[in-house]
Order: C-alpha cells, then sequence, then structure tokens
C-alpha cells in the first residue's frame, strides 16, 4: 500500500512538472522544413492547392471538406490524425507562394503555413514555415519535448516528395 501511494505521489509530481515546464515555454513557436522535389513550381503548387485530393496522398488525412467562405477566400475543413481542423487560405501566389492559417479558435493550437516554391535544380524547392501557437501548456510541452515542432511539417514534405518524387542531389 506505501509503494502505491509512493507511485501515485510521484505521477502528481511529473503531471505538476509537466505542466510547469509547459507554462514556462513561449505560446508562439516558429519553425520550418524543405525539401527539393522534382516537380516544376507549376505541379506543386497544383498539388498542394488541391486541397481536395489531399486524402489521395496526404498520409494521416481522412477527409477534406471545402467551406463557404463570406470573403471568397478558400475555406476548408481537414479531418485525420490530428482531429478536425478548419482552415483559411490568407494569400496566394500561383507557382510561388501560398499561406493558409488555422481558422478555428476553439483548438488548443493555432498560427500559419507559409508554402514558398522556388525552382532548384531540375525541380522545385519547397520550404514550409510554421508560425504556431499553442495555448495549453500540456500540448507545449508534447509538442516541443516529444512530438517535435517540425513533425507536422516533416510528414507533410515526405508526403509531398513521396507524391511528386525526389530531385536529383545538387
Amino acid at each position: 500500500m506505501r509503494y502505491m501511494a509512493y507511485g501515485a505521489l510521484a505521477l502528481v509530481l511529473a503531471a505538476f512538472a509537466v505542466i510547469g515546464i509547459g507554462a514556462l515555454l513561449p505560446v508562439q513557436h516558429h519553425s520550418a522544413g524543405e525539401r527539393i522535389v522534382a516537380a516544376s513550381p507549376a505541379a506543386v503548387f497544383n498539388l498542394i492547392t488541391d486541397v481536395a485530393s489531399y486524402p489521395s496522398w496526404r498520409s494521416g488525412v481522412e477527409h477534406e471538406e471545402i467551406m463557404p467562405s463570406a470573403d471568397g477566400r478558400l475555406a476548408f475543413r481537414e479531418t485525420g490524425r490530428d482531429g478536425t481542423i478548419p482552415y483559411v487560405v490568407v494569400s496566394s501566389e500561383p507557382d510561388r507562394r501560398l499561406v493558409t492559417q488555422i481558422a478555428g479558435h476553439d483548438l488548443p493550437f493555432g498560427g500559419t503555413w507559409t508554402f514558398e516554391l522556388t525552382p532548384a535544380g531540375g525541380g522545385t524547392r519547397l520550404r514550409i514555415t510554421e508560425d504556431g501557437e499553442v495555448y495549453n501548456p500540456l500540448y507545449r510541452f508534447v509538442s516541443r519535448f516529444i512530438i517535435g515542432q517540425t513533425a507536422t511539417i516533416d510528414r507533410y514534405l515526405a508526403d509531398v516528395e513521396k507524391r511528386l518524387g525526389r530531385a536529383a542531389a545538387m
């Protein structure tokens, strides 16, 4: 019985430590990743802006739904391993740049993804920059120390590369 009490106390102290460390971490973070894929900027841009096709090539994405938008910008709701997340396209420069933003205000996180496409050798350099916010201290701890703040970017880039191919090494 005594060991169970010590075990329970250790769990409570660990939980407080995780939440305390998470509370000390900044709400905002900046992460980035990039890959060079074997496709033109136009082909890469077409792939990343065709959100209806995401379930066919993005791992962890089960369903995409185009949403009505009052201001004419593309809005969509993605359902997958990370739950259901609404997005809106903030800006779009065909074959060069795309900025999406999480549109939900009731999530434990938010922020933008900026996709930059530049010609590189025989392909395209796709750079994704996340300017994110994680509001919940527990999520901040998990994002920073367990999952990693670039995990979603890395998975997205790997999926693009799998779909379009890796460019030859430069």
